[in-house]
């Protein structure tokens, strides 16, 4: 019944991709056109002004009805004056095909373009949908914000609903992290998400840039999900009144106002967003986009590559005191306990923008390590904060010091300036000449010190910009906010969203550029520790540092948020010292930051024996049991977020293979020794096979039901302690 339920439903939406095909020209305005795949179905329509979003449906539940027609930019500004706009359906140059619609309205006077595309680029999870605006005239003119995506929909009296927003990371786990907030008549609620957010001095922490919104309960829930793919400043809003639920989604409109640049024949494309239906509990809507993510925005060598994600060992554990000799000897043991690549932190440079090896530390260079880490096995990866400049006076330096490329800076620094040990001031990469820079810089990198991996750190897409003769709006001087850390040096005002969305397009070409230049090079986005979590940056990056502290309890409460939206392999914790007395302890620290991306910052060659053999069966394990559940199976959050006193714990399980485990966690609490743990996911009438694998149980056999109402009981009376229960369909 499932194969020939699923053949129909492709049976159907075919019919109504070749329906809308077929459609003539002149009935476009007045029938309902269709694009969907076998997850989210949406019916359109092509006003004749413009478009609207008339339905939007799962393969279950009731449809969302639409009340709002698409909102089009009304204006722009042609020599100095503000002239209307008043679109015009075309329908020739519309398009319906079997995965996308595309509906063309065009003005007059100024002739501009704008097309309103919705496509679906796999056969499950959410559409894309974007709005692209060409300058057809012959003179520069400026227009206002347009919105990636607005939306309303009607609701039935009285209509329960829920919103689920995830924060990011940053500096610090959030203290709560994962929302869900009853959203009632009169609710308001609004997101943002940049790169910049300092939580720890007062600004509001920023979201990973989605929402999903559900009827309450598990199976039979019923909603819609919407992201936003852009690594520059964006906003979600959500508000409900009477009978209606309305909101944005897009480039952020505060500061405002904003306005961008259209040069003769140039164009200008908003921020991709993602919209689907979703059905069932929030990590079924969760397992739906992560499964998308990974076929979608993922580069397809990760899906291929059974490695990923690698075992790394990092230096920062040093800090800027790793030299040469240290950096050879964490190789050697790296090699000895199972790691897979040796990733070189800050600290290797001469100087911030000097990116070459400091001699004094590194007298043979980096391709000479790097070529001793691919000796031992090891892949070679790279800390560069390549955004930032310095004060060298070294010819290839980005550099204060240079008068061709201080103007490629955000800002002129103050009298006397000096960079911090690794941060300087950002360049504008929006700039087409520092954009040339940045690529020929990395290149150079990866050619000259045979890296596997380059991570990029700091600000890479700029705040805010001064600059009048960069591609960006030029900025009031009033309203512009100076910040100034340890050497580094930003900025924002009302231009800070023209100027964040040209650098994040060409930091998007950039690492494209890269990845064909480069085809088996590695990239992780880290921005300071979470602050570029999102999107845009996992269809360029293979992987993020999700939190910028490291401890057991930071990483663990940083991955049960972001876990809800992005793929588990792609979230890399950082694994730092933590106080660890008994072995107990020491395997609840590294397992703390193994239920995604591994990444160790320690100098394992000061571990005990003891501590080097727990290592070495504990990487084992990831490699060959726990590594293909985080790259394939689907993930359930089978108890509260970590509060580092009682129970935690996180449930994979491959239905396909009936394989899965459980991650449990004992916090500080003395008193609560055994937890249990109702598991999701499993096939109610198979039994499985539970393995603990630390022996703190035996081996038992339980039916499927069982574990998904009475669940699996792990005890565990020592504080700060972990179990991994192995679980294997009989």
């Amino acid at each position: 019944m499932k194969s020939a339920s699923f053949a129909h439903r492709r049976a159907i939406i075919a019919g109504m991709w070749l329906a809308a095909a077929l459609l003539p020209m002149a009935a476009f305005a007045d029938t309902l056109l269709h694009v969907g795949n076998l997850d989210t179905h949406l019916a359109l329509q092509a006003g004749p002004s413009a478009p609207r979003l008339l339905r939007l449906s799962g393969d279950a539940g009731p449809a969302w009805t639409g009340t709002v027609a698409a909102t089009l930019i009304d204006r722009a500004r042609v020599n100095g004056r503000n002239v209307p706009l008043h679109w015009r359906f075309n329908r020739v140059a519309s398009r319906v095909r079997a995965d996308s619609v595309s509906l063309v309205y065009d003005t007059a006077h100024p002739h501009l373009r704008l097309t309103w595309e919705w496509r679906a680029r796999a056969p499950r999870g959410p559409l894309e949908h974007s709005i692209r605006i060409e300058n057809r005239t012959a003179q520069e003119l400026w227009i206002p914000l347009q919105d990636s995506f607005r939306f309303g929909w009607k609701l039935a009296t009285n209509q329960a609903l829920q919103q689920l927003w995830i924060d990011k990371g940053a500096g610090e786990a959030p203290p709560v992290g994962t929302h869900l907030q009853e959203v009632a008549e009169g609710y308001r609620w609004r997101g943002t998400s940049s790169s910049y957010a300092h939580p720890s001095k007062g600004e509001p922490r920023e979201i990973i840039p989605y929402m999903l919104v559900r009827s309450p309960g598990d199976a039979a829930s019923n909603g819609w999900y919407l992201g936003v793919e852009f690594s520059g400043r964006v906003a979600m809003q959500l508000q409900r009144h009477g009978d209606v639920l309305e909101g944005r989604a897009g480039l952020d409109p505060e500061p405002g106002p904003f306005r961008t640049r259209l040069l003769p024949g140039a164009s200008f494309t908003t921020p991709t967003v993602f919209l689907g239906a979703s059905r069932g509990s929030v990590d079924d809507a969760g397992n739906a986009l992560r499964r998308w993510v990974r076929r979608v925005l993922n580069d397809p060598r990760t899906l291929r590559d059974p490695a990923y994600p690698l075992l790394t060992n990092n230096s920062w554990g040093s800090g800027m005191a790793i030299g040469e000799s240290q950096a050879q000897r964490m190789i050697d043991d790296s090699a000895a306990l199972g790691f897979e690549m040796f990733h070189l932190d800050a600290g290797w440079f001469r100087g911030v923008g000097d990116w070459v090896p400091d001699p004094a530390k590194f007298p043979h260079g980096l391709a000479a390590l790097a070529d001793d880490a691919h000796r031992h096995g090891l892949k070679f990866g790279l800390w560069v904060d390549w955004a930032q400049a310095g004060d060298s006076t070294r010819p290839d330096a980005m550099s204060v010091a240079h008068a061709a490329t201080r103007d490629w800076l955000t800002t002129d620094p103050p009298p006397g300036w000096k960079p911090g040990e690794f941060k300087g001031i950002t360049i504008d990469i929006g700039q087409p000449a520092a954009a040339r820079w940045v690529s020929n810089e990395l290149d150079r990198l990866v050619r000259d010190y045979h890296l596997d991996m380059l991570e990029h750190d700091g600000y890479v897409i700029a705040q805010g910009c001064d600059r009048a003769d960069h591609p960006h709006a030029t900025c009031d001087p009033k309203g512009v906010h100076r910040y100034e850390d340890q050497g580094f040096l930003w900025q924002d005002g009302p231009n800070s969203t023209d100027v964040s969305y040209h650098a994040a397009r060409a930091y998007e070409n950039i690492y494209r550029a890269l990845r064909r230049q480069h085809p088996g090079l590695l990239l992780e986005i880290c921005n300071d520790g979470g602050r570029m979590v999102d999107f845009g940056s996992a269809s360029v990056g293979d992987y993020f540092s999700i939190v910028d502290a490291y401890d057991p309890l930071t990483n663990r409460q940083a991955f049960y948020d972001a876990s809800h939206v992005l793929p588990s392999a792609m979230l890399e914790t950082y694994v730092a010292q933590w106080p660890t007395p008994r072995i107990e302890n020491f395997r609840y620290m590294l397992r703390s930051g193994m239920m995604g991306w591994f990444t160790l910052m320690l100098d394992t060659t000061k571990w005990s024996r003891a501590q080097h053999d727990d290592a070495i069966e504990e990487l084992r394990l990831y490699r060959t049991v726990l590594r293909p559940l985080i790259r394939e199976a689907d993930l359930y959050h089978v108890a509260p977020r970590a509060d580092g006193m009682g129970w935690d714990g996180v449930e994979y399980i491959d239905a396909s293979r009936g394989r899965g485990v459980l991650y449990a966690f004992h916090g500080a609490d003395r008193h609560d020794t055994s937890h249990a743990f109702v598991l999701k996911g499993l096939q109610p009438q198979r039994r499985y096979r539970l393995h603990f694998h630390d022996g703190s149980s035996g081996d038992k056999v339980v039916l499927g039901s069982v574990l998904m109402r009475t669940g699996v009981e792990v005890t565990l009376p020592l504080p700060d302690s972990s179990e991994l229960v192995l679980l294997q369909a009989l």
